[in-house]
Order: structure tokens, then C-alpha cells, then sequence
């Protein structure tokens, strides 16, 4: 199973015949562009290649109109002056002989990309069509939007496909409010939007763009709107979106599909959006929503208007799609001051609606009509310096990214016995290497436990599977280690790693492997304990949780505590030590190390003591290759007391690392 691109040379027919600068940037370029940049990047050619076909006018009708289906259908005969004079009926359209043409064509490729994916043709994909779709409604034009593609294909997998719990995340700039007036009282769509807001001073200027817009009647909580209320958003802000706001509700919802309204004027250099994220943050974006609905994400382009960064983020995020690790992120991983009001905003007005959000303390909870505190927009006018900047860094970017090749092995399992069974996905290669016999007994000499033939044999292996990752060989690995040894394995293979270029170590180990004592707080290591003792004096590196007994609460550890860590410290390698009583069910240990592999560049090695569950290891290396983890099944509540203690370590350590924040200085006490 791969991942589909649905196109259609057609969708560039449409463009705009009379002088109209608001709508001159929706033009074919971006289409045309977008593909030559997959097609450079040898993306276009790993793709399942798809022609988009026209959605029927009867599929048009699951979301539109028949009268405005049938008004659209009467432009192709209209001459330019008409057409200019019904564009002028609608807000920020134009409309082209070809339009009708164009726009079911756009909605016909978000039927086929869910019709493949959800008949099991393909894991994943995206349909790069325009026009766009989140503005349109029921029977108007809306925002360079004629037919609303992504709510076209949610009713479509509803009805054809039997689907009753669908995510869409629109991380377009501007607010699909069309999305959520045709959802807003459906509990069985879950719509996430963030969008420039600015107090309701930016483009739909709407009040229910606003936080405590969430839905109406059966459909309360299930529209999650956050505004951002400044420009210059980034990495850090967009990521914290995710792990505080949308990853918890949609783990909480266990979509069975997840639909992308993908805009990306949302990315640096955008004249409409005016924010920081780079291109590579939609690889890790897409990474994340990978982990949901068995890896089902069907991705539906949406806005974007500089051409070079829609181009290099659509091809970040195809790149993710494919399974290929994230690029680090770029910039310091720390929230703006308004995102984290906004942040609390969203949280506190959706607490009501959702368990996850009540056992992370997400309240006070804002009465009906409350709105977050006003301030002053902040416009970025492209002269400015900081606009100036953002161009230059995104150059600065593509230069990067050419000196970041893709190691020739993506995944590589080093065990030390074979084991009866095994299925290893294709490409995922058995290591059989090991250290030289003189350098092995070197790094084992100070450990009695690795004195053992048999566990100096598993270490050679863990070594020189660790090189191939830090030489740039091998993404990411999983090893195995005999059970006496497991401590001492990961006590070498962290002093190796840090002896052998790696500047920023993330371990990451569960069970009883407890830090070494002698291990210095630099700041080159982190060491999270789960389930582990905890650190003998408070440390900002030394990091102890209990492991949670429940669904909710080693979601919580994970979400609110563990990825904004690693979020925060930014390493360039991770070890996930799962140790004697780890006590992780397979689908958990898993997750863990799925989300984790969006750190480092994709340089993750797992490493598992030999009793663990045969198929442990082959889970691991599956995710690791970028397929989705199992379900971890149905939700439930995290424990008060994994709850007390996940809230307790949460304070002590944000003041060191910022992506653990959930709300502004402002915001008041029970932020969580």
C-alpha cells in the first residue's frame, strides 16, 4: 500500500480574465508549480499516479445546492463581462468559462483519493486541485472556493462507505467556515481549524471564527476552532496545536479517517498568512495525524500563494505521506506569548465536551458568549524587516534541505537469535553486523552484566546498528537485548551515541532502567523514566512519571508530557529503551515510538529486552517505516493519581521547557 497523488492537467484551465487584485494569487502556477517540485524531488514518481475525475452532479448534491449546481453549470456559456459581474455576487471569486469544469474535477480527486484509500488501494494521499473548498457553502461561492472538496468527500466516505467518526484539519490560514456550517451540529465530523484571526479583524471576520464557536445542538465540541490573534506563528506554536488541542480530542473521537484541508498559506513567506512555519513542519504535522485512524489521511490542497513555499511544503508533506522521516525543525521551540492565549482559549472552551481536555485541568471554562481577552492586531506588512527575514529564511531552508539525503536504509532490526515468524516489512533490512571483538569489550568492560557471551553479542550488534544510524546509513533501528543486560546496553549505547556525534540525546526508557548516576546534566541528554524510580534530586534532565494504567492517562503522558520534551529538546538522536516490566501493551509501545520518530530527523533506535512479545519487535519496525501503530482501543480516564502526578512534573519542568505550556501569562489559574 502506497500513497496516491489525484491530479488533472484541467484543474489549470481556470484563471482570471479582468484585473482583480484580491484574487489575481489563485492562479494554475500553484498547481503547476507544486507538481514540478514533486517531480524534481522524485516524489511525483513513488506516487500511485491518479487522473482526477469529475464528481457527478449528484455527489455535488451531498453538500451543494441543486440550484447553485445548476447556476455553476450555466457559466461555461457566459461571456466575460457576465462572468465578472456574477463574480462580483460572491466574496473574493471569479469565475472563468472553465470553472465548472475545474471545480468537479476538484471535488471529483477528494472522492477518488477516499474512494482508494478507504477501499485499501493505497495507505494515503493528496489530491492537488484547485479551486479550493473550505469557504464554499451550501449554495454559494466563498474565498476562491466554488464546491466545498473536502466536505464533498466526508458526506461522500459517510454514505458509500458506512464511516461514522471522520476528523478534517484545516490548517489553511483563513477559517473553513463553510466546512463548519455544513458540520456544525454533526458529532460524527470532527472539524479542527486554526486560522488567522486577529479578534475578528482578518478575512472571513466572523464571530463563530472564534474559540468559543464549537458547534450546536448534537454537534457541541465537535467543531474546535483556534485563532490565531497575531501573525508570525511558527514551528513551536503550530506543533503545540497539535499535542495540546488536536491530538487529544481526535484520540479521544478514534476517527476512522482523517481528511486535510491543506492550506499552506499558513507556511513562512505566505503574503497572505504572514507566518514562520516551515515547510518542513507539515512533514511533521502530517506525521502526527499519521498515528490516527490506521494511517488513513486522505490530504485535499487548499490555499497557498508563494509559490516556492506551497511547492517545498507540498512536497514535505508527500514526502511524510510516503513514510520518509521529518527534517528537524527549525528555530527555537517555544510558543508565542499569543498562541498559548489562544491555546488556553480552545482548551478551556471544548473542556466541557471532552474527558482528555477535563483530566489535563483545561478549565477555568469560559461561559457561553465569553470571548478570549482582546488586544491589538499586529500586522506584518511584507516591507518589513521581519517579512524581509521570513524570504530569507526560507531560502535559507532550501539549502538545508538539499544537505539532508535520505539514508539508502530506512529501517534496519538487529536481534540476536532468529525469531520463528518474523514479518518484517519489505525493505526492512536484518542487520547482521557487529562491533570489532577489541572495540565491543571496551565499551563493555566497566559492566559485569555484559560480561556474558551472549549479551557482548547482543551489544556488538546495538553498536554497530547505532553507527549505521549516526553515519547516516540507516534512519532508524530496533534491537534486542538478553533481560540481565538491559540496563548496561542502554547505559553504553547512550555514552556511545554522545562519544560518536550525537549533540542532543533523547532517551526515552520504560521499565526499570534507571539513569545512570554518573551521567552529567550538560544538557546533551535528556533521560524520561516512565514507570521507572524517580531522579534522587529535582532535575530538568532527569525526568521520572509513573506509567499510567489507563488509555487516557498514557495519552496524557505522552501528549502533555513526552513529546513536548522532545519537542522542547530538540535532539538529534533518540533511544526508546523498553526494559524488564516495561509493562506496555504492544499498540502503546507502538504509538510511542511513531510519534517519536518525527524527532531527529527520523534517527530513532528502539531497543527491547528479549522477553518482551515476539511480535514486539516487527510492530516496532513497521511503525518505524512509517506505517501507523495498532489501536490502543477504546478510551478511557486517566487515574487522579497519573493525572496528579502528570500535572505536578508539568509545573516543575515549564519554566526549562517551554512546549509544556498550555497558557499565556494571562490567562489565569487552573490552566493546567
Amino acid at each position: 500500500m502506497g500513497t496516491a497523488l489525484v491530479y488533472h492537467e484541467d484543474m489549470t484551465a481556470a484563471r482570471l480574465l479582468w484585473d482583480d487584485p484580491e484574487c489575481e494569487i489563485e492562479c494554475p502556477e500553484r498547481l503547476t508549480t507544486a507538481l514540478e517540485r514533486l517531480q524534481q524531488h522524485g516524489l511525483e514518481q513513488r506516487c500511485l499516479r491518479l487522473v482526477a475525475r469529475e464528481a457527478s452532479e449528484a455527489e455535488l448534491g451531498l453538500v451543494h445546492s441543486p440550484e447553485y449546481v445548476a447556476l455553476l453549470r450555466g457559466t461555461q456559456a457566459l461571456g466575460t463581462r457576465e462572468l465578472q459581474a456574477l463574480s462580483k455576487q460572491y466574496d473574493a471569486v471569479y469565475l472563468h468559462p472553465s470553472t465548472f469544469h475545474c471545480a468537479r474535477l476538484a471535488a471529483g480527486a477528494a472522492l477518488q483519493l477516499v474512494d482508494a484509500v478507504l477501499m485499501g488501494a493505497v495507505r494515503n494521499g493528496l489530491a492537488l486541485v484547485r479551486p479550493p473548498g473550505h469557504h464554499s457553502q451550501r449554495a454559494t461561492a466563498n474565498g476562491f472556493c466554488v464546491f466545498n472538496n473536502v466536505a464533498i468527500a466526508a458526506k461522500h466516505a459517510q454514505q458509500k462507505h458506512g464511516l461514522h467518526r471522520i476528523l478534517i484539519v484545516d490548517w489553511d490560514i483563513h477559517h473553513g467556515q463553510g466546512i463548519q456550517y455544513i458540520f456544525e451540529d454533526d458529532p460524527s465530523v470532527l472539524y479542527f481549524s486554526w486560522h488567522r484571526y486577529e479578534h475578528g479583524h482578518f478575512w472571513p471576520c466572523l464571530r463563530e471564527s472564534d474559540a468559543d464557536a464549537v458547534g450546536r445542538g448534537r454537534g457541541l465540541g465537535f467543531t474546535v476552532n483556534l485563532p490565531w490573534n497575531q501573525v508570525g506563528m511558527g514551528n513551536a506554536d503550530y506543533v503545540a496545536a497539535f499535542l495540546h488541542v488536536l491530538l487529544p480530542l481526535a484520540f479521544e473521537f478514534d476517527p476512522e479517517l482523517v481528511l486535510v484541508s491543506a492550506g499552506f498559506d499558513s507556511a513562512i513567506g505566505d503574503p497572505e498568512g504572514q507566518m514562520l512555519a516551515t515547510p518542513e513542519c507539515f512533514a511533521h504535522l502530517t506525521q502526527l495525524l499519521q498515528v490516527l485512524a490506521g494511517g488513513r489521511v486522505c490530504a485535499v490542497l487548499e490555499g497557498g500563494y508563494h509559490l516556492e513555499s506551497l511547492s517545498q511544503s507540498v512536497c514535505m508533506m508527500v514526502r511524510a505521506l510516503l513514510g520518509d522521516p521529518a527534517l528537524p525543525l527549525s528555530g527555537p521551540m517555544e510558543p508565542h506569548g499569543s498562541a498559548l492565549e489562544s491555546l488556553q482559549c480552545v482548551r478551556a472552551a471544548q473542556a466541557p465536551h471532552w474527558v482528555s481536555l477535563q483530566q489535563q485541568g483545561a478549565a477555568p471554562v469560559l461561559s457561553s458568549g465569553t470571548r478570549c481577552p482582546e488586544g491589538r492586531p499586529s500586522p506584518l506588512p511584507p516591507g518589513e524587516p521581519e517579512f524581509k527575514a521570513a524570504a530569507a529564511a526560507l531560502s535559507s531552508l532550501l539549502d538545508q534541505l538539499r544537505l539532508h539525503p535520505t539514508p539508502p536504509v530506512r529501517v534496519a532490526v538487529a536481534l540476536t537469535a532468529p525469531v520463528t515468524g518474523l514479518a518484517l516489512p519489505p525493505g526492512v533490512l536484518c542487520e547482521e553486523g557487529s562491533l570489532p571483538q577489541e572495540e565491543m569489550q571496551a565499551w563493555a568492560r566497566p559492566h559485569e552484566a555484559l560480561a556474558q557471551d551472549e549479551a557482548l553479542i547482543a551489544l556488538g550488534k546495538v553498536l554497530y546498528l547505532l553507527d549505521r544510524i549516526l553515519d547516516g546509513q540507516v534512519s532508524s533501528g530496533t534491537a534486542a537485548t538478553p533481560v540481565p543486560a538491559a540496563a548496561a546496553t542502554l547505559d553504553v549505547a547512550v555514552r556511545y551515541g554522545l562519544s560518536h556525534g550525537a549533540q542532543r540525546l533523547l532517551c526515552v526508557a520504560v521499565g526499570k532502567l534507571d539513569r545512570p548516576p554518573d551521567l552529567t546534566d550538560d544538557g546533551r541528554n535528556l533521560w524520561l523514566n516512565i514507570g521507572g524510580k524517580e531522579a534522587t534530586a529535582p532535575s530538568m534532565f532527569h525526568v521520572s512519571v509513573p506509567l499510567p494504567v489507563t488509555t487516557g492517562g498514557f495519552l496524557s503522558c505522552v501528549l502533555a508530557l513526552v513529546l513536548p520534551l522532545a519537542y522542547s529538546f530538540q535532539p538529534d538522536l533518540v533511544l526508546v529503551a523498553l526494559g524488564p516490566g516495561h509493562g506496555l501493551r504492544d499498540p502503546q509501545a507502538a504509538l510511542l515510538a511513531a510519534l517519536l520518530r518525527g524527532l531527529a530527523g527520523g534517527r530513532v533506535f528502539t531497543l527491547v529486552d528479549e522477553e518482551s512479545t515476539p511480535q514486539l519487535a516487527t510492530v516496532l519496525a513497521r511503525v518505524l517505516n512509517g506505517e501507523a501503530p495498532p489501536s490502543l482501543g477504546p478510551f478511557s480516564m486517566a487515574a487522579p493519581e497519573d493525572t496528579q502526578a502528570l500535572m505536578y512534573l508539568r509545573g516543575r519542568l515549564e519554566p526549562r521547557w517551554k512546549m509544556l505550556q498550555v497558557a499565556g501569562e494571562a490567562a489565569g489559574p487552573g490552566s493546567g
